[in-house]
């Protein structure tokens, strides 16, 4: 179900996206496709979950690799292009994050999921650089993971080489300022 609500939202957009379509398109009947999702928000919400923790993974996997500071430097820049490289790659999650400015559950979604990748960097930065204060490593990184976030989906609102030259001009930023000042 999940993956006929994809290929309808990747083709039409989510606006357009009817539960009907879905069924029809799943081969379920319209009451067993409203068994497990009351309305298309809940079926958005899935998808958006769905990316949320690829996101999640992403993230975890090239942070796990972190031991100093070169590292987490390169994962952070691996960080950027894989997220970059998902949104270019998956049409659905570039409308899902479009809805995400009107919709106040996907509002929160993406709130707690960058609380949640703020948290896996913090605790890199903390186990780096252990003498700081963690609520301000904590704000550093929720700082950093929302403007990985906001850069990646600028350059997907702009042509290709345009969004490109943003994210290759944000990795010099990323460079920079990945640390909190001692």
């Amino acid at each position: 179900m999940l993956e006929a609500a994809a290929a309808l939202i990747a083709s039409r957009g989510s606006d357009a996206l009817r539960m009907s379509e879905v069924a029809q398109r799943a081969g379920v009947s319209i009451g067993s496709l409203y068994q497990y999702f009351p309305d298309k928000g809940a079926i958005i919400r899935m998808l958006a979950e769905r990316y949320n923790e690829e996101g999640r993974a992403c993230v975890r996997n090239e942070l796990a690799a972190a031991v100093d500071d070169e590292s987490l430097k390169a994962a952070m820049l691996r960080v950027l292009d894989g997220y970059y490289a998902m949104f270019l790659a998956e049409p659905v999650m570039r409308d899902i994050w479009s809805g995400a400015q009107t919709d106040k559950a996907l509002q929160e979604m993406d709130a707690q999921d960058a609380r949640v990748h703020a948290e896996m960097l913090a605790a890199v930065l903390g186990r780096l650089r252990p003498q700081l204060d963690h609520a301000l490593v904590f704000n550093h990184a929720f700082l950093i993971m929302q403007l990985v976030c906001a850069t990646v989906r600028m350059a997907i609102l702009l042509d290709r080489r345009q969004g490109d030259a943003i994210v290759a001009g944000f990795r010099g930023i990323l460079l920079r300022e990945v640390f909190p000042v001692d």
